[in-house]
């Protein structure tokens, strides 16, 4: 019989097929028998079920969502060991290591309250999730330590998308400001876990009240353009959401020094007890600054602390917070004439000894968070700021420089005109005075969030009140006329 040499090929073509089909057979029971895995529920301390806790393996890819009624389950596995994470906001995470022998392991998890991811309900009325149709960035607190060398909020914040960052001083210590998107300060809010910090009168933030409150702070949002921020000044321009209601688990302690260019110190103490009897929590932290900062005698001299206390319940967390600033800057607000700037480009107009700026701002907040039911959580803040001080200005001529600042009108401060003996008429003097403010802030903001399945309604409001008193007085004046110290 004769064969063609096409019909060979094919005959050892198929053959081949055959025993790779054969061999693949042989190999699928081999590979079903194999699969395995894990499979439970997560669950509260009250034995409700956690909807959307996240199940993963550590150091892969595998990972599943806890369904309606709280069960989970990881298939696809070998016999092996595997690291099992358990992750659900407000909750403490979960590790468990399991050892696959069984085709199928069951484990159970019931997770706790977290203290600090329970503080998150504080501030979820403002901020937005990853997948938020609105323009924003997350900055960590690792992030913010990187470079947080004594240096204002809006400095470490300069790399952020559309943020322009100013400093009087030249060094990032003392005066700064911030710009997003072009908007200047009194069109970007800003709030401290919830709180509105806005200067109710000018609506802008002087960051130089609260110095290395960054070493406090566990993270900041910034919204650009129109976001959800709801409480104080408007946010036409952006937003900026500070957050340090975060508490370690763990005790801490540390002692931290940095030093810079011109002479820019800063000294920072840090301490926290970690959860005590799983209810109580103590952080605190006191921080200098000084710089002689780059423009002339355009020095800074800052003192800061920062104190927390908070009680965690099963389903509620009460937290209190004090945080302040004391600060003494040289002014540098003028800027160098042009006539100075290719010769000495540190030049600072301002040459009395005292032209300084001296301010206290002290921050006092109680918050009160609840968790009602499953699907309602509540939480109300009430808060306190109370600011004073004053910076001292000569009006006249400086010395040693050309520049003029204007003699000041007696009528402007009540004085009579001063009649010498050559009965020449003198309106205007050279003085010193020092303009005084005394601030007093407070109110109360709340919100409650109602959240079941893919539904998330957050409602909420605000009560403030404003006073604020502008003082004179003159320390000084080259003609007194009728006036006293």
């Amino acid at each position: 019989m004769y064969y063609s040499s096409t019909e060979v090929e094919k005959t050892i073509k198929m053959k081949k097929i055959v025993k790779f089909l054969t061999f693949c057979a042989l190999l699928f029971p081999v590979y079903v028998l194999a699969q395995h895995s894990i499979k439970g529920i997560i669950t509260n301390m009250e034995g409700e079920p956690l909807i959307g806790a996240t199940v993963g393996i550590k150091n892969t890819y595998k990972g599943t969502f806890s369904k309606i009624d709280g069960s989970y389950q990881l298939s696809n596995l070998t016999k092996n060991e595997y690291l099992l994470e358990i992750q659900f906001l407000g909750y403490q995470k979960q590790s468990k290591l399991i050892q696959i022998n069984d085709t199928t392991v069951t484990y159970n998890f019931v997770l706790q309250k977290s203290v600090s991811d329970l503080s998150e309900i504080v501030v979820v009325a403002i901020r937005v999730k990853e997948d938020a149709p609105i323009a924003h960035e997350n900055i960590s607190q690792k992030e913010l330590a990187q470079n947080n060398n004594g240096v204002d909020i809006p400095i470490l914040l300069d790399q952020a998308t559309s943020v322009v960052t100013t400093t009087d001083a030249g060094a990032g210590v003392g005066y700064s400001g911030i710009r997003i998107r072009g908007s200047d300060a009194t069109r970007i809010n800003v709030t401290v876990n919830n709180i509105p910090i806005n200067d109710p009168e000018s609506q802008g933030v002087f960051w130089v009240n609260m110095p290395d409150l960054a070493s406090s702070t566990n993270s900041i949002q910034v919204q650009r353009g129109v976001g959800t921020s709801t409480n104080g000044g408007g946010a036409f321009g952006a937003s900026i959401n500070i957050n340090t209601l975060e508490s370690n688990a763990d005790a801490y302690g540390e002692y931290s020094n940095s030093f810079g260019s011109f002479n820019t110190l800063k000294n920072t103490i840090q301490f926290g007890t970690g959860l005590l009897n799983k209810t109580w929590t103590f952080d605190g932290r006191l921080s200098k600054i000084n710089s002689d900062g780059y423009i002339d005698r355009a020095s800074s001299d800052l003192k800061s602390y920062y104190f927390s206390a908070g009680y965690q319940g099963k389903k509620s967390l009460i937290k209190f917070i004090t945080f302040a600033g004391h600060e003494k800057t040289f002014q540098a607000w003028y800027g160098a004439p042009s006539v100075f700037l290719e010769s000495n480009r540190t030049f600072n107009p301002y040459s009395y000894k005292n032209e300084v700026d001296d301010y206290q701002q002290h921050h006092y907040q109680l918050h009160y968070v609840l968790e009602a039911t499953q699907n309602i959580k509540l939480n109300a803040a009430l808060h306190y700021t109370r600011g004073f001080g004053f910076f001292e200005q000569y009006k006249g001529i400086a010395e040693n420089t050309f520049i003029n600042y204007g003699k000041e009108a007696l009528e402007d401060y009540g004085l009579s005109p001063v009649i010498t003996s050559k009965e020449d008429t003198i309106i205007e003097t050279d003085l010193i005075r020092r303009r005084w403010l005394d601030n007093h802030f407070y109110g109360i903001v709340y919100s409650a969030e109602y959240s079941k399945n893919k539904l998330k309604a957050v409602l909420g409001g605000g009560f403030n009140i404003y006073e604020g008193k502008h003082l004179g007085e003159v320390i000084w004046s080259e003609f007194s006329s009728n006036g006293t110290i």
